[in-house]
């Protein structure tokens, strides 16, 4: 067939021009060829030569990204007119069709005119991105010439009567339409600009944005072509593959979108509803109106573009109806198009009945429908993230206003506080994404019901009714799964207590042997989770099982309707497939029914709750302290602050504060003193404008202030109140670093030794995210922030309430005394400590709310001699106890001790252990890029562990139970097809026998029916047993994991949990359960289902038409780079947002905690913009993730759009020329629709696996630890029932070390202790004492020597039972939540008179007699509900309920006061007088305790353990009583502080014999005969 632009045809009509050269068809079509020929030419050397050379050269940054007037409504217009001309390619081919040779004319000009519609928007962004508008001007002559030669074209066809139902007609005058407006927004760019025709050119700056180079979220600055493709995310996602994504990486918000903009914005809307009188409306609706007028507008977008998403779905059923139909061999009649202007016309029915122009409007269909639906998830998710900024902000900003009795009334909590921000928010967040379906599920359900109704007629609606009366049924299991979740929520809670409390206590646990018994606690709650967890996994199987189930229901229930109900029913595969992609449409909205509907009830809860907490009280400007200038009285200029005549309250009752008159001096030092509750923190906080002021006034005069902003104070409060940061940041508090300030700040509060500790120094993080501090450190670091700071007004509440003596008295020398008075500043100080009292410039006192009298201490001696008596009394008193002290060590070693302990090994472990890859740091590159390729590998063994712990049963019955249920959903199918291509067939055979219908040539319905309605049920059971399998599975593995991890937990040696910190240990307890409980299953059944449909679609196809195989290679190449680039950086976002999340909570916490601190310190402002800083990054990783999901579904999708059209032309191709039946085309084709839908959930749910295996992972992880070694060479029955009996110690070179890869903490250690002695282990902290102890209980390696108790190798019996014959006293009480009764018995053997008698001895009987419930009265979570030193005393008749012989006390003096100390030893020295007791002592307690046991029971030896060893140190010593307790308290008190070398050594922890000492008179033979003798080492 030869080939020309007028065509071959002999004396054809497309030469004629004898009626003029316009007048000819031909012509016509080449004429409107010269514009895009010019545009081509024009525009291809500047593309090419200019910008192509200029490219690897300079680099156009997008800072110099601008949009020209008319930008997006260009690219819509461009959008359309490629559309069109689509359209008018296809129909010239349709056209030629029907002649002999081809007419290049018809369309060769609209593919010129497509290639010319490209270069013209590439070259429009080509130029917009540089801002060189002048080059326009090609353009503009561009739509001129096409404009014009469009509208010839038109009027000629008017003209020669070709009208509206000639197609070639429409598509001529809407292209003419399209190059109008282009050319009118062409005219509008030179007005907006005016780079030509006028003398001063518009100078435009790019947006301020693009200006920084920090912003990299380009969504608002890109073109459309990019915004709907997410083009400009590609070389994010594969950079990510390179290097992992952070903060960094992802830059800052732009400006439109940071939470301080929508916070404006919201504020706004809510000011417009401000009435007259002033006020704001109050209660939700407000907060409706006003969240609809700030983020309205973007909503409106994303339904509208749901609306448009929603009817192009439409499309796919449609098309496959009209393409099966046409293909069908009853429909091949074709008449022949009309002939004008010597070229062939067709009307639109005719185009449309083409089988090809239908796939490619399929495929055109597909894409605008894929695009706007993620348009409209984009759109709506934005605005959900911008609407929680605002409102975050708008609570903080609250939050800073809010009345601090609100809080300290308990009226709002912090936890309520955190619950808004991080539920509620969410939850509207939540809302706004679901938002668009409640406008567009009706709209979805009305026309998809029309549709079935026209293709099916009242069957449809029997259809329809099945899925309208299973939804409310849907409705029921959703709430049903929302009660189980919540109840498995509490569960959940429970067992972390419990978990919480077994971790805190391990050591003891194991030290007592009770492991086993709490552990079988949690096991039990563990049990009740585990049954709520069977109602979730049973809703949840349901859920999954009627998303399944009911479609099958439908199509069922419908077909056999149809059939039944007319004998001659039409059940064509265009009928049947067209139907049963409808039905799937059908049903999603009607399962989405459930969500919306729960999320909007969500949703109003929230805004109830916000209107609720944006409505409660707040301090009011009039509350705050004001600087007034001294008017009145000049008498009151010296003074700083004045309250006259103040009566203050912090509820609406009494007033707390009455008749309060005080002066507070410029300058020099007050002290407030007071009984506890007199009100003296209520005074300082009255003082900053915190209470509510009844009457009265409160002045500050600010004339002097000229260091800090005015009205600030330096505050620190009863309550230490730290950051989530680091140490000197706590202390600097927004303050320059001035390092000589800084140092002296430090050694005031005597917080260098701590420091030197820590493991990055001041560097170190402390708080939640941190290292926790004890309450003394967290208190110095507290004041050195007030002393940092260069106000001149200091507030200081109670600071030395958790300091010992000494460090009381360096504070107030140094810190007060010496730093704050030199530089005169003004200083209030509540104190208990009243030997400071004659320091103080100026003496408050206080009493019951009251001003008892103020002055200076000699006013008050000569006023109130009787009050000045008392004071003196007390003072006496505290002087007393501080020269006791003077011999003891600072509080602050043990401080550190404990510290220390925490820090052990920390830092190989500070990230938890959560990805190995971020612990591989190292400049190798070998290393880095395994690190890299380790990332992109999905976690195969992890999902093996998974899987593996199902069981032999469960796990075959999964796979099986997937493949069976997709090969019946297919043979569904394939069936369905198979039937009405025999209906086909029979129709053709009756119309060719001239029967009247089917039926009558002996065609019936009913075996076909019977088969579907078999494979149709079996369907249906076997997506029951799939859900119930995989959740079944998940249940499984989730009580295997947890078993498995808390006994590993358990058994685990003591390094694992000195190691490891206890959140990372809980974690695995709580998120990664959790993970594995409920989300792992779901993800684990949407990732199977999705991949084997995705694999049963490709099979399909394949076997429909097998040169689809060929197209597949290729997309599934493009698809495995598109997942593997994506999971990357998908893992990455999301530990991101977790990660930008919890600073943020952790900031609103922090501020309702310290608000009376920021707002003394006037850092409101401040702290503002940090919260602006977290919310940001917060917002901006939220939105890359979300930009990221829409990168990967836009491009799955659009591959899913390319599979159809693909598998549309090959099954029309097969059908035409090979005589493929209609009902395999039809199944071919909704295969392929469902490959579309399908693709890309595959991915998300491998993503997501990937993540939530992680979990998995880290569990497996710990299930590896070795445990400790429980078994023995004695079984438990082979060691006698009353060992030990006598208590008899013998250590024999004793070598010990935590790990085998650690050094020794004791090396050749020899002691022997007779029954009954009572034996002190003295030393300073690291000198080895605990481990001594620890020995005993084998908690330490013993890698040489052993120890022997009674006879018997301690090593050789089980540990079980060796633990179970000691006792031990630790030096932190530890309680746990329960009775009394099981925290002295937990093993319940003891009877009640056996546990009076211990609480008896241990002083504690008339305590718990008062109690309700006596032995049973609780416990609350680690005893808070006792004082430190009853809990000690709990602990004591623990020790002597178990009647062991052996009683090793662990420093257990060391964190209690001295009167529960006296109680301590004196039943220590009665009930235990039998017993042997090994007294482990550090600093003071040592003296006491050598003190007390030589009064009352010789101490037949004493070992001290120091951490140094100088030559001139002696090291051990070894006492024989037999001389006078004077003697031997001046000699040890002598030993012990000059000459320790004259007695035994202890070379590097090593024990050995030494001479006596011959120092001391009374040493010397004759006065007391101490040497050493055999039995003491």
């Amino acid at each position: 067939m030869s080939l020309a632009f007028c065509g071959s045809e002999n004396n054809s009509a497309a030469y004629n021009v004898d009626h003029g050269v316009l007048n000819n068809g031909c012509f016509l079509d080449a004429l409107t060829v010269v514009p895009h020929v010019f545009l081509l030419f024009i525009t291809f050397p500047i593309l090419f030569v200019g910008w192509g050379s200029q490219s690897s050269k300079v680099h156009i940054h997008h800072s110099t990204w601008l949009h020209f007037p008319g930008h997006n409504l260009r690219w819509i217009l461009t959008f359309i007119l490629l559309f069109v001309l689509v359209c008018e390619i296809a129909e010239g081919i349709v056209s030629d069709g029907f002649t002999q040779s081809h007419n290049l004319h018809l369309y060769m000009p609209a593919g010129l005119a497509f290639m010319a519609a490209i270069t013209s928007i590439v070259y429009y962004h080509n130029i917009e991105t540089s801002n060189f508008p002048k080059l326009l001007t090609a353009l503009l002559i561009y739509w001129i010439l096409a404009f014009v030669t469009k509208t010839i074209k038109f009027a000629k066809y008017t003209e020669h009567g070709v009208g509206l139902r000639q197609l070639r007609f429409c598509i001529t005058g809407l292209l003419s339409l399209l190059y109008g407006l282009l050319l009118a927004v062409e005219i509008n760019v030179i007005l907006g600009r005016r780079y030509m025709c006028f003398a001063h050119p518009t100078e435009v700056k790019p947006p301020e944005d693009l200006q920084d180079l920090g912003v990299r979220f380009l969504q608002p600055f890109v073109n459309l072509l990019s915004k709907s493709t997410y083009w400009w995310m590609n070389t994010f996602i594969t950079s990510a593959h390179r290097r992992p994504i952070d903060l960094k990486i992802i830059g800052r918000l732009p400006i439109a979108m940071r939470a301080l903009t929508n916070y404006l914005h919201l504020r706004e809307a809510f000011e417009a509803q401000r009435k007259p009188q002033g006020a704001l409306p109050h209660g939700p609706k407000p907060i409706w109106r006003a969240l609809r007028q700030a983020f309205g507008r973007p909503l409106i977008l994303s339904i509208t573009f749901r609306f448009m998403a929603d009817l192009l779905g439409f499309a796919g059923p449609l098309c496959i109806s009209g393409i099966v139909h046409h293909i069908s061999k009853e429909n091949r009649t074709i008449q022949p198009p009309m002939r004008l202007l010597g070229i062939y016309f067709i009307s639109s029915e005719e185009f449309l009945a083409n089988a090809y122009v239908l796939a490619v409007l399929l495929f055109s269909a597909l894409l605008l429908q894929r695009t706007f639906l993620q348009a409209s998830y984009y759109v709506a998710i934005e605005t959900g993230i911008n609407l929680r900024g605002a409102i975050q902000t708008k609570i903080y900003n609250k939050i800073m206003r809010l009345c601090t009795s609100n809080m300290s009334m308990g009226e709002m909590t912090v936890g309520q506080i955190c619950n808004l921000v991080a539920i509620d928010t969410n939850q509207l967040t939540w809302f706004f994404f679901l938002c668009p379906n409640l406008w567009a599920m009706p709209v979805q359900i009305v026309v998809g019901v029309i549709l079935l109704y026209y293709l099916l007629g009242i069957s449809a609606l029997i259809g329809a009714t099945v899925i309208a009366v299973l939804a409310p049924v849907q409705y029921f299991v959703a709430t049903k799964l929302s009660q189980a979740q919540k109840s498995t929520l509490e569960y959940s809670s429970e067992r972390l207590k419990k978990t919480n409390e077994l971790l805190r206590g391990i050591k003891l646990l194991k030290l007592y042997a009770w492991e086993h018994i709490f552990c079988q606690n949690v096991e039990e709650m563990r049990d009740k989770e585990l049954t709520s967890l069977k109602a979730f996994a049973l809703y949840t199987s349901i859920s999954i099982f009627m998303n399944a189930a009911i479609p099958i229901a439908a199509v069922l229930t419908t077909f056999v309707v149809h059939v039944h109900l007319s004998e001659d029913a039409d059940l064509s595969p265009a009928v049947a497939f067209a139907s049963l992609s409808l039905f799937h449409i059908l049903v999603n909205p009607l399962f989405l029914l459930s969500s919306v509907v729960r999320s909007t009830v969500k949703a109003l809860v929230s805004v109830q709750k916000l209107s609720e907490f944006f409505s409660s009280e707040e301090i009011g400007d009039e509350q705050e302290p004001k600087a007034t200038l001294p008017t009145i009285s000049t008498n009151n200029s010296k003074y700083q602050a004045v309250i006259t005549s103040g009566y203050f309250t912090w509820t609406d009752g009494p007033p707390t504060l009455a008749n309060i008159d005080i002066k507070i001096p410029f300058g020099q030092l007050t002290m407030i003193v007071g009984q506890v509750g007199c009100g003296k923190s209520s005074l300082l906080l009255a003082a900053l404008g915190e209470m509510q002021k009844l009457s009265g006034s409160v002045n500050w005069n600010r004339v002097r202030e000229i260091k800090a902003s005015a009205g600030s104070v330096a505050y620190a409060s009863q309550k230490p109140w730290l950051l989530n940061t680091t140490l000197v940041e706590n202390i600097t508090f927004e303050m320059p670093l001035i390092k000589q300030r800084y140092k002296t700040v430090i050694e005031a509060c005597s917080l260098q030794p701590d420091i030197d500790i820590l493991p990055q120094g001041d560097q170190t993080e402390i708080g939640d995210r941190g290292i926790i501090l004890s309450g003394g450190q967290r208190q110095r670091i507290s004041v050195a922030r007030a002393l940092y700071q260069t106000t001149n007004v200091v507030f200081l509440d109670d600071p030395f309430s958790a300091l010992d003596i000494h460090l009381s008295d360096h504070l107030m020398q140094e810190g007060i005394l010496k730093l704050l008075r030199e530089e005169k500043r003004t200083v209030v100080l509540v104190t208990h400590k009243l030997q400071y009292l004659p320091h103080a410039d100026w003496i408050i006192a206080m009493k019951d709310g009251t001003i008892q009298t103020e002055g200076t201490l000699k006013d008050i001696q000569n006023t109130e001699p009787e009050l000045f008596e008392q004071w003196k009394t007390l003072m006496h008193r505290q002087d007393q106890e501080f020269e006791k002290e003077m011999v003891a060590e600072s509080m602050s070693t043990l401080e550190r001790k404990n510290l220390r302990r925490t820090m052990y090994s920390r830092e190989a472990l500070k990230t938890e252990d959560e990805d190995e890859e971020e612990s591989v740091e190292s400049e190798d590159e070998d290393n880095l890029s395994q690190v890299m390729r380790h990332r992109t590998t999905i976690p195969w063994r992890s999902c093996g562990t998974y899987l593996s712990s199902a069981g032999l049963i469960l796990l075959p019955l999964l796979l099986l139970s997937q493949l069976f249920k997709h090969s019946f959903m297919v043979a569904i199918d394939y069936w369905l097809a198979h039937w009405t291509s025999h209906v086909i067939a029979a129709k053709i055979e009756a119309t060719g026998r001239n029967c009247t219908s089917a039926q009558e040539c002996g065609f019936s319905h009913s075996s076909y029916l019977l088969v579907f309605s078999v494979l149709c049920c079996l369907g249906i059971i076997l997506c029951l047993v799939t859900s119930v399998a995989v959740e079944w599975t998940g249940l499984r593995v989730a009580k295997e994991l947890h078993r498995s991890l808390l006994s590993n937990i358990v058994l685990a040696p003591m390094r694992l949990f000195e190691t490891t910190p206890l959140g990372s240990l809980l974690n695995r307890f709580s998120s990664d359960t959790n993970t594995i409980d409920q989300h792992i299953p779901a993800t684990l059944e949407c990732l199977s289902r999705s991949t084997l449909l995705c694999v049963s679609a490709m099979g399909v196809i394949s076997y429909v038409t097998p040169v689809f195989l060929i197209a597949l290679f290729p997309l599934a190449i493009i698809c495995y780079f598109i997942q593997k680039y994506f999971r990357v950086a998908s893992k990455d976002l999301q530990q991101l947002e977790d990660t930008t999340q919890l600073p943020l909570l952790a900031h609103f916490s922090e501020t309702v905690e310290g608000l009376t601190t920021i707002r003394a310190f006037r850092y409101e402002d401040r702290f503002r913009k940090r919260l602006l800083e977290f919310t940001d990054a917060n917002n901006i990783a939220s939105l890359f993730l979300t930009a990221a999901n829409r990168w990967l579904e836009v491009r799955m999708e659009y591959i899913g759009a390319c599979i159809v059209l693909i598998a549309a032309v090959a099954s029309i191709t097969n059908s035409l020329y090979n005589h493929l039946s209609s009902g395999l085309v039809g199944l071919g084709l909704t295969y392929a629709l469902m490959v579309s839908n399908y693709l890309n959930w595959m991915v998300r749910n491998l993503a997501d696996m990937e993540v939530q295996l992680g979990s998995v992972k880290r569990i497996n992880g710990l299930l590896k630890t070795e445990p400790e070694s429980y078994e023995g060479l004695l079984t438990a029955s082979q060691v006698p029932d009353g060992w030990p009996q006598q208590g008899e110690i013998q250590i024999q070179n004793l070598s010990v070390r935590y790990d085998s890869t650690l050094k020794p903490v004791l090396k050749h250690v020899n002691a022997h202790i007779n029954p009954g002695e009572k034996i002190g282990i003295c030393g300073r902290t690291g000198s080895g004492k605990s481990s001594f102890s620890l020995a005993f209980f084998r908690m330490v390696d013993a890698f040489e020597g052993r120890i022997i108790i009674d006879g018997i190798d301690i090593a050789k019996l089980p540990l079980q039972t060796l633990r179970s014959r000691l006792s031990i006293i630790l030096q932190d009480p530890i309680l746990f939540s329960g009775t009394i009764r099981f925290n002295l018995d937990p093993e319940m053997k003891a009877t009640d008179s056996m546990l009076w008698e211990a609480l008896e001895i241990a002083q504690l009987k008339p305590v718990v007699k008062t109690l309700p419930g006596g032995l049973d009265a609780m416990v609350t979570e680690g005893g808070e509900n006792f004082s430190q030193g009853q809990r000690q005393l709990f602990c004591l008749a623990r020790a002597f309920v178990r009647k062991s012989s052996i009683l090793i006390m662990d420093e257990a003096t060391a964190s209690i006061d001295m009167a529960t100390e006296s109680i301590l030893q004196k039943v220590v020295m009665t009930a235990f007088a039998d017993r042997t007791v090994v007294i482990i002592a550090v600093g003071s307690s040592y003296h006491t305790y050598i003190h007390t046991y030589i009064h009352t029971l010789a101490c037949t030896a004493t070992y001290i353990l120091p951490q140094h060893h100088p030559k001139s140190m002696q090291d051990h010593i070894t006492v024989n009583m037999q001389c006078p307790l004077s003697v031997y308290v001046k000699t040890i008190n002598d030993v012990v502080d000059s000459c320790l070398e004259t007695i035994y050594c202890l070379n590097e922890h090593t024990l050995s014999f030494a001479a006596s000492c011959s120092h001391h008179t009374e040493c010397r033979p004759g006065h007391c005969d101490k040497t050493g003798t055999d039995s003491g080492i």
